[in-house]
């Protein structure tokens, strides 16, 4: 497992450690609501030093990851950003990209701690292709920037950084010397430091998974909702195809991605792993959860595709209303509009 240098931000006023699977980085900077509140308000950036990065050199490089992962890549543009993931032979989740093209190289992040068996298989599957995956982890970082203002702070600063946009902010990919700087230019532009409990909290409430918390080993990319997101359905054949192609059109995932709205009465989070209850009998488990500011207690949960939309669940004896993000009637080629109250990219609630 790579392990990245502790974050020099930990040394801004105020800054609190996070925890494994983020340690490294900062949670918070002593005020984790103002903190959401300047992410979905106006703009914030987030320090992200803790993720993989890796790049991938080589005229061969898109047309082989094409043939390796989920997305369309073999004709992405330079500039575009696109998701993408690595299944195994079954069609389970392993790895989850943020990907773009710089014109000579593909830059992507991935979840810490993921990066050196993510490479081991790329550099297995190289053949004879002019392509070169790298773990750039200890040279380069990644920092995101969130907020309506977001675009304005972007063309304020003076970043020539490489720029990842997956509908959830903008992702930096930043010389790991230089990020200390970065931050204070991106600050001098109008963005406000804010911590990884700011940027998870309104990741739950936008109903984002995150691989490793939210998945497990038997995920598939129908459970959780990034068949939308990072899987190209009418591409040719990759590794775990067969199983995204036969949910897709003939059946349905067995377990669906729901946001879990938790009695606020009790003074307590769910922790990771925690099983959900329907009348007393195990029907899921919990990924990630946090204290929303506008939202309260929220978590999301992997839950079985058969249990009740309107069911009140239980969670470690506080009671749980279910937000669904992934329809019951997921796979089997059939599209279902469920009207939602969600909130959007600024954490505001919206129907």
């Amino acid at each position: 497992m790579t392990s990245q240098p502790a974050s020099p931000l930990l040394g801004e006023p105020g800054a609190v450690a996070a925890d494994v699977p983020d340690a490294g980085v900062a949670a918070h900077y002593g005020d984790p609501f103002a903190e959401q509140r300047a992410l979905a308000g106006r703009c914030g950036v987030v320090d992200r030093s803790n993720a993989g990065v890796l790049r991938i050199t080589g005229p061969d490089r898109l047309s082989w990851l094409h043939s390796l992962t989920t997305q369309h890549l073999e004709r992405l543009e330079p500039g575009v950003s696109a998701e993408t993931l690595v299944l195994s032979p079954q069609g389970h989740i392993e790895h989850h990209l943020a990907l773009t093209d710089d014109g000579a190289a593909v830059w992507a992040h991935v979840e810490p701690g993921t990066i050196a068996s993510l490479v081991d298989f790329l550099t297995s599957m190289r053949f004879m292709l002019r392509v070169e995956p790298e773990d750039v982890s200890a040279q380069y970082a990644v920092l995101t920037v969130h907020g309506p203002e977001a675009p304005a702070v972007l063309a304020a600063s003076s970043l020539p950084d490489v720029a990842i946009s997956t509908g959830f902010g903008t992702d930096l990919i930043v010389p790991r010397e230089e990020l200390a700087a970065r931050v204070a230019d991106l600050r001098s532009a109008g963005a406000v430091l804010a911590g990884l409990w700011a940027h998870e909290a309104l990741r739950i409430a936008a109903g984002r998974p995150r691989l490793g918390l939210d998945t497990d080993h038997r995920t598939i990319p129908h459970e959780v909702g990034w068949i939308e997101a990072a899987v190209h359905l009418s591409k040719g054949c990759y590794r775990g195809q067969e199983t995204v192609a036969r949910v897709h059109n003939l059946g349905h995932p067995p377990r669906r991605l729901v946001l879990l709205h938790l009695d606020g009465s009790e003074d307590k989070l769910p922790g990771h792993g925690d099983q959900v209850l329907l009348d007393e009998a195990g029907v899921g488990f919990v990924g990630s959860a946090a204290r929303h500011y506008e939202l309260g207690p929220i978590a999301l949960a992997l839950v079985k595709r058969t249990t009740p939309v309107a069911a009140t669940l239980q969670v470690d004896g506080v009671a749980a209303a279910q937000e669904v993000l992934v329809a019951p009637d997921a796979g089997a080629n059939i599209q279902v509009e469920l009207k939602r109250r969600r909130a959007d990219l600024t954490g505001r609630a919206r129907e």
